[in-house]
């Protein structure tokens, strides 16, 4: 099998973000608790630390690899940034969010120098640091986003950003902060940079945008919805144009491009799926990705036959999914290599596991396969 799995019990893995290294791991189990796990001998990790200043349940985290700082976010409105001091202990330092709903996604930049905090107030946060009072400010892009926002990806011209939310939409905005960077230059996505101005919208379909992606060049954007379909836009082609395929799946909570051509995408089905991508931006079916083998089960007798088909309205007494994961696969992140060129992903699922994916195994097992 071309993955390692760990288990964190029976607690849903509500949000997972890697060291630069992979050395260490941030997990939050669906509660208001974040645990960093160091890795030990083979596929086990052992717990180190405990961050714990949330007063409700941890929605998001980022860890920046270059700077090695933590970013957190949860319902009780709050967004905390975690740093190493000399004592070997993780400090938070205060954000000012200013919202009256809860923070339900975070998002480092690619230079690090900010973030983006996606909330249930119709609002998205971008923060930056104040070194003159030694904490972390925001500033609001409110306009037009009109539900909660779910999933924040950044371009990587560290500007723009790309936002899903429950209105059905998917947005590129412009984050601009004259006060920390330079006059960027005009994109594909448009010219005009003022922060909060809107480049793109895309969407008026039917189901929430679960989770957003830009690829390695900045000139694609995928998303995927909860109305089963994944979505891809090539500025390259046609910046007005969405390319969108409707599967009979379950819907998708995540999407990763894991290359030029190549998104992986996780959700509700428990399983990951890849999909190929042509120059148009259309995406195809590529495949299923890591079928396990179900165990075999003794035979039952007559009588169990019986009660079985009274209970359950089955006579198979096996309850075991052939995936990997049993339950929905609630995050999936680039473990090793990078946009371009993936080498491991990691998934967590409300099963309580972390799965850690050759990508270049499962790519060539899924050639050909059936879904």
């Amino acid at each position: 099998m071309a993955a390692d799995k760990f288990s964190f019990g029976i607690d849903p893995v509500s949000c997972h973000a890697w060291n630069k290294d992979r050395s260490q791991v941030a997990v939050s189990l669906n509660d208001h608790e974040v645990h960093i796990y160091s890795k030990g001998k083979g596929s086990e990790y052992e717990k180190k630390k405990t961050l714990s200043e949330h007063t409700q349940r941890v929605t998001s985290i980022d860890w920046a690899p270059k700077r090695n700082i933590i970013v957190t976010c949860g319902s009780d409105r709050n967004a905390h940034v975690w740093t190493l001091n000399g004592n070997n202990e993780w400090k938070p330092t205060l954000v000012i969010l200013r919202i009256n709903r809860a923070a339900t996604c975070v998002k480092w930049s690619p230079e690090e120098n900010k973030f983006a905090v996606g909330t249930g107030a119709r609002l998205i946060c971008v923060c930056h640091f104040d070194e003159e009072h030694d904490w972390w400010v925001s500033k609001h892009v409110k306009k037009p986003i009109r539900s909660t926002v779910t999933s924040i990806d950044w371009h990587p011209n560290n500007v723009l950003f790309a936002a899903g939310s429950t209105d059905f939409k998917a947005r590129v905005f412009s984050g601009y902060i004259k006060d920390i960077e330079d006059k960027p230059s005009s994109t594909p996505w448009g010219a005009k940079m003022t922060f909060g101005n809107v480049m793109q919208e895309y969407g008026g379909g039917g189901g929430w945008v679960h989770s957003v992606c830009f690829d390695a060049s900045g000139n694609r954007l995928a998303w995927v919805g909860h109305d089963s379909t994944v979505n891809i836009v090539n500025t390259s082609a046609d910046v007005g144009v969405v390319q969108t395929i409707k599967t009979n799946l379950l819907p998708f909570l995540n999407c990763v491009w894991a290359g030029p051509t190549s998104l992986v995408v996780g959700g509700h089905d428990c399983e990951l799926y890849m999909y190929t991508v042509d120059g148009t931006g259309k995406p195809t079916l590529g495949g299923k990705l890591a079928v396990e083998a179900k165990a075999k089960t003794g035979k039952l007798s007559a009588m169990a036959k019986f009660k079985q088909l009274d209970s359950k309205a089955t006579t198979e007494q096996d309850t075991q999914k052939s995936s990997t994961h049993q339950n929905s696969i609630t995050q999936l992140s680039i473990h090793t290599g990078a946009k371009e060129a993936v080498v491991k992903l990691t998934s967590t699922g409300a099963d309580g596991l972390m799965v850690n994916w050759d990508y270049k195994k499962l790519e060539s097992s899924a050639k050909g396969s059936k879904v």
